[in-house]
């Protein structure tokens, strides 16, 4: 059965958030299992309750309502308190489907946890007047470059298949040292796996789940622009296989080890830049194809990359 629209419409660009009851609890009322469950203050649950926030499908929700289990309601969080990106969002191409856009470093796709209003999803929403607008995919924070959304939920599904089916080309930029005496280009291949709660992904034995194309492209002074092309997409691949060459992307604070940086330090991002993404129409099958329009400062800048702004 194909869930339910939110009886709440979005927020500042954002959904509200949905919470379904576990199938059985000791708590006799809504407010007891939300005390428990939120990470929020239990006054603030009960402001939540007395003002109307939290509702389900048939309105708002009071402070004696009582626990259903299985059943689902919604509310609008508070927002924290964030560091604004200082870098603009550059919207490629735009029609009645898609919206790709050129998304800078340091500028989350989806809101998740200390990200939510600077993401590339809630000022696209707000720019372009689109409450419905869901990505096909994602980057990373600190990964700049394309990527690829869809203005109507009922398509998304179309889109992501594309990049779940391995018929979306995608090739990166990165810089990083330079190793002379390595062979180039060459196949990276490997089994990575992320644990959930581990900010870093890690090369296991076992069957490889990861490959990635490493080419050379122009070398000097020491580093070198790189051409990389992922054939699967695990968790961080390009920054491990990269990291296990020996040769770890200028900026990573991840890897080869973790550097605590904070989220307001915009300095000597992570010279690593989605390029180029290419896939079939799936009305049409015409390919399409685009391309970034950054640049990556290691290699334009180096002495400005290394002094930060």
């Amino acid at each position: 059965m194909p869930r339910r629209s939110p009886p709440l419409p979005p927020r500042d660009g954002l959904d509200p958030a949905r919470v379904r009851m576990p199938d059985d609890g000791p708590w006799a009322t809504l407010r007891e299992h939300l005390v428990d469950r939120l990470p929020v203050p239990p006054a603030r649950v009960d402001a939540m309750l007395a003002e109307g926030r939290v509702v389900d499908h048939d309105g708002p929700l009071g402070p004696d309502a009582p626990f259903v289990p299985r059943s689902v309601i919604w509310f609008h969080r508070d927002l924290p308190d964030e560091a604004p990106v200082p870098f603009e969002l550059h919207v490629l191409h735009r029609d009645d489907e898609i919206v790709v856009v050129d998304k800078p470093h340091f500028l989350a796709t989806i809101p998740r946890g200390r990200h939510v209003r600077e993401t590339a999803l809630v000022r696209l929403r707000h720019r372009l007047g689109l409450p419905m607008l869901s990505p096909a995919h994602r980057l990373d924070r600190v990964t700049a470059g394309l990527v690829l959304f869809v203005v109507e939920p009922a398509r998304r599904g179309t889109y992501q298949n594309l990049f779940r089916d391995r018929r979306v080309g995608k090739a990166y930029e990165a810089i990083a040292p330079h190793d002379p005496a390595l062979d180039l280009p060459r196949v990276v291949r490997s089994r990575i796996v992320k644990e959930r709660g581990v900010v870093t992904a890690a090369e296991v034995p076992g069957e490889p789940n990861a490959e990635t194309l490493v080419e050379l492209v122009e070398a000097r002074e020491g580093r070198t622009r790189y051409r990389l092309t992922p054939r699967t997409g695990r968790t961080h691949q390009l920054r491990v296989h990269m990291a296990s060459l020996g040769l770890p992307l200028l900026g990573d604070p991840f890897y080869p080890a973790v550097r605590d940086v904070p989220l307001d330090d915009f300095r000597a991002p992570l010279q690593l830049l989605a390029r180029e993404l290419a896939f079939p129409d799936p009305r049409t099958g015409q390919e399409r194809v685009f391309t970034s329009r950054r640049t990556l400062q290691a290699w334009d800048d180096p002495a400005g990359w290394e002094a930060g702004p």
